[in-house]
């Protein structure tokens, strides 16, 4: 069987349609958004949109803000330690800042190169990929400023920068998973850039690792948990949830009881009815797909934008135990 033929039996194996994405009109954006709202979550919210801006909400409420009306590029992911600091890629670089909106550390990248991926490790590293020709994954310690490792991954075209990489994760045995937006895969490394494992995705944007082993994958499909033979062990698309408008599900979450959060991105650049703010910026819905929550949030002055990245916060966290290899 051809590699093509492959790719499309894995994805049509798991129930998801290319038909069942984006497209709807205005009047969707009245569908009936079930849950509490603000206060089904407490949670860490951020977007690609004109403003960089992130958003904390506990109870209902938003209780810390970020904004940057002067920085360039769009937040592309986004991460809450334990002490508080706030991890957050912005195409051009990646920052840490603390909760008085200090900057911790700073690196931007060189021109040509884009910054949409980061993860704490511990809280004296951060491990980051770097769009570009080469693209690279990196750990440094932002203590020293010394890059303490550094990997060249693949991508199918080196000039391409903007288009090769979204969103990687680290998983509990100290590897990374990796979304390759151009190579249409998953792949997961080891600390050496050895790759383990991959499974073939349709420009996949989000990957997160879950505790029983599988992966939760997001790309233009929807979302699939595979497990490691490969299997589909559940996916999810916007044709199980008709009266939504969906414009790009980017992430997912999988909650302690079996629930899964999915956020979805509207593109600011692109003037379409399912691009148009109003719409649906997060869901969750059970393991057999019932919505008990959608967030609508869009009316001043809680005006919380386009959802590129959630963090849950309902249990206390602590998002840099994690290691990489020997890296910890």
């Amino acid at each position: 069987m051809s590699k093509l033929l492959v790719f499309a039996y894995l994805l049509g194996s798991c129930g998801a349609s290319a038909q069942a994405t984006v497209t709807a009109n205005k009047a969707l954006q009245s569908a009936p958004v079930p849950g509490r709202g603000l206060a089904q979550h407490d949670f860490m919210y951020a977007g690609e949109s004109h403003d960089r801006k992130i958003f904390i909400v506990r109870q209902g409420t938003i209780v810390w803000t970020y904004d940057d009306p002067a920085g360039k590029g769009e937040i592309s992911d986004a991460v809450m330690l334990s002490n508080g600091n706030v991890l957050f890629t912005h195409q051009l670089g990646v920052t840490e800042i603390s909760p008085d909106k200090k900057v911790v550390w700073n690196y931007d990248a060189p021109a040509g190169h884009e910054i949409h991926t980061a993860v704490p490790i511990g809280k004296e590293r951060v491990l980051y990929i770097m769009n570009g020709d080469p693209a690279l994954l990196r750990v440094v310690n932002i203590s020293t400023n010394i890059v303490e490792k550094e990997i060249a991954l693949a991508a199918k075209r080196p000039s391409s920068t903007h288009a090769q990489f979204r969103h990687a994760r680290l998983t509990d045995k100290g590897t990374l998973m990796v979304a390759h937006m151009d190579l249409n895969k998953v792949v997961e490394y080891d600390s050496d850039g050895n790759e383990l494992w991959s499974f073939p995705a349709a420009t996949p944007w989000g990957v997160t690792p879950l505790s029983n082993g599988n992966v939760l994958i997001t790309d233009h499909e929807g979302v699939r948990e595979i497990t490691r033979r490969g299997d589909c062990a559940w996916n999810f698309s916007p044709a199980n949830v008709p009266g939504y408008t969906f414009a790009s599900l980017q992430q997912a979450w999988r909650l302690p009881n079996g629930d899964t959060v999915i956020n979805n991105w509207v593109n600011e650049w692109t003037k379409s009815d399912a691009n148009a703010p109003g719409g649906i910026q997060a869901i969750e819905v059970t393991p057999d797909k019932k919505v008990v929550w959608a967030l609508r949030s869009w009316t001043p002055p809680i005006d919380l934008g386009p959802a590129t990245t959630i963090q849950l916060l309902d249990a206390p966290s602590t998002a840099e135990d994690v290691h990489f290899g020997q890296i910890r």
